[in-house]
């Protein structure tokens, strides 16, 4: 059978069996592995199993291993690139219409740190997802960190935008699921930007 796909309510920490403990030093001790383990192979195709991964075991694996992690340390990171990644799989269309928004009412550098294709549809936003993740294995982890963290403020500005369009035709359910989105959103890329900062000056961990 295979896994259970996460619904965006897995960035919610998991309970387990393991001492806390050793649950962390495990979580800090394979993701370091595994990082090193693929920016150190002459394998061309390493990046790309590990990518396709996710795809086929589910989160369930990983969530396993790097879930409890805090967000601003590395297994926390890559749990973190895995799920959005995986949310945005799940829901391209969703997440194209929230990035192509923000893209329109932000007047930062975001959109072109992001890296996304203009206009921005779903097979676009499935492309920048998964450059994003294999960034992270290929030795440029700061950049894919920069990355992730301009897409998620973009795409938390589109959900404020078409939050504030709701309310004004008096969609009050959709309104609070947008603002609640952009708020998780903010959050996610205050994270990966503190985690790229942190991964510059070699303190990720």
């Amino acid at each position: 059978m295979r896994p259970v796909r996460r619904p965006s309510s897995a960035f919610d920490v998991f309970e387990g069996g393991l001492d806390p403990a050793a649950a962390a030093r495990i979580a800090h001790d394979s993701a370091r592995a595994l990082v090193h383990r693929v920016r150190d192979s002459d394998d061309p195709d390493l990046v790309e199993r590990m990518v396709a991964f996710t795809d086929e075991h589910g989160l369930d694996t990983l969530a396993e291993l790097w879930s409890q992690a805090g967000a601003r340390t590395l297994p926390g990171a890559l749990w973190r690139l895995s799920l959005l990644r995986a949310l945005v799989q799940q829901d391209a269309a969703g997440s194209a219409l929230l990035f192509q928004r923000g893209s329109e009412v932000l007047a930062t550098a975001d959109v072109v740190v992001a890296g996304a294709e203009s206009p921005t549809g779903p097979d676009e936003i499935r492309v920048l997802a998964d450059e994003v993740l294999r960034g992270a294995y290929r030795g440029d982890f700061a950049i894919a960190l920069d990355r992730a963290a301009a897409f998620c403020r973009t795409a938390a500005a589109g959900a404020a935008d078409l939050a504030d369009d709701a309310d004004t035709t008096a969609n009050d359910s959709r309104a609070t699921a947008l603002t609640t989105q952009a708020a998780r959103l903010a959050s996610s890329a205050r994270d990966f930007s503190a985690c790229a900062a942190l991964e510059r000056l070699a303190a990720l961990d």
